[in-house]
């Protein structure tokens, strides 16, 4: 039984606070709700969740946590009981959570000691409809993580969390370097990418349209943030991509028309990412070679826990 409904926020430490502030809540489009010594809480304005980035003021860059939704409380306690009983350490109990929105939830640590909330009841942000050529995010899309070991990872997230896998990308040369997750019709809520260590791969957020993605990526091409990769559009949930460089160096993506699936009849594919209509059906992109890619390695998140082996 599935009990995660979607994500709903992404949180990063970072060390140049203001910096970071500066270019989500401005160049970027979301909008600050709250800030409190050094925290602050950034929604997308399409999106009923009361936020969708936490930025924190920290003296090492990190990904902090990243929160899923469940659908009522019951879901939430049948979850911790169930990654208990699978020993799966947790970091607090269901009960109170006590951020922007509240609701009732609790953390645990993944297979790569990231920590991970899921929570229930949480308020619903007054938002609204996007209008045309607004080219700011709907609401966030998806994360890609990075492990050391991808098929561990993905069979810690299906055995625990039910994650369900809709696609593998691969390679003759390098074997599987990228599982895209579902936990719903859309084709990922995350990704597991084969890297050389724990971290943040890219945090991917949603556009209205076509013409507001060029729109958004043309605006932060403009302000001078370096572009890694696109405007193009993956095969793989068939969804355009324009990758940049936030200020700490982490990747955030502007995306759209991600793929809805029939769970009923889907079967995952395997595709050979070393064929340039994989990664870019349009051809417009700059082409993916290992430069592209590391830049997506992230630096080394040393604030993971480093959990035993499961």
């Amino acid at each position: 039984m599935r009990l995660l409904t979607h994500l709903r926020h992404v949180d990063l430490a970072v060390p140049d606070y203001e910096k970071q502030l500066d270019f989500y809540a401005g160049v970027w489009g979301l909008t600050k709700v709250a800030e409190d010594s050094g925290i602050s809480f950034l929604a997308a304005e399409g999106s009923p969740e009361s936020y969708v980035v936490r930025l924190r003021r920290a003296e090492e860059k990190r990904l902090d946590l990243v929160s899923y939704g469940a659908a009522n409380p019951a879901d939430v306690d049948t979850l911790a009981e169930r990654l208990l009983a699978g020993g799966v350490e947790l970091i607090s109990r269901p009960g109170k959570v006590d951020t922007p929105g509240g609701g009732y939830g609790f953390r645990f640590f993944d297979v790569d000691g990231r920590t991970i909330e899921v929570s229930a009841d949480v308020d619903v942000r007054q938002h609204r409809k996007i209008e045309e050529k607004e080219a700011i995010p709907v609401k966030l899309s998806h994360v890609v993580l990075n492990s050391p070991d991808l098929n561990r990872t993905r069979e810690w997230y299906e055995r625990h969390l039910g994650f369900a896998l809709s696609d593998t990308l691969s390679s003759p040369h390098m074997g599987e370097v990228m599982h895209f997750m579902r936990i719903s019709n859309q084709h990922h809520s995350m990704a597991i990418a084969q890297g050389p260590h724990t971290a943040l791969h890219h945090v991917s957020f949603e556009m209205r349209g076509i013409d507001e993605y060029m729109r958004g990526s043309g605006r932060v091409m403009r302000a001078g943030f370096k572009k890694i990769w696109g405007p193009g559009r993956h095969l793989a949930g068939d969804n355009t991509f324009t990758y940049f460089l936030d200020p700490h160096g982490n990747t955030v993506e502007y995306t759209t028309e991600l793929e809805n699936l029939d769970e009923d009849t889907w079967h995952p594919h395997v595709y050979d990412f070393s064929q340039p209509e994989v990664t870019d059906q349009w051809g417009t992109a700059n082409a993916m070679n290992e430069i592209v890619a590391k830049e997506s390695f992230n630096d080394p998140d040393r604030g993971v826990f480093v959990a035993p082996p499961v």
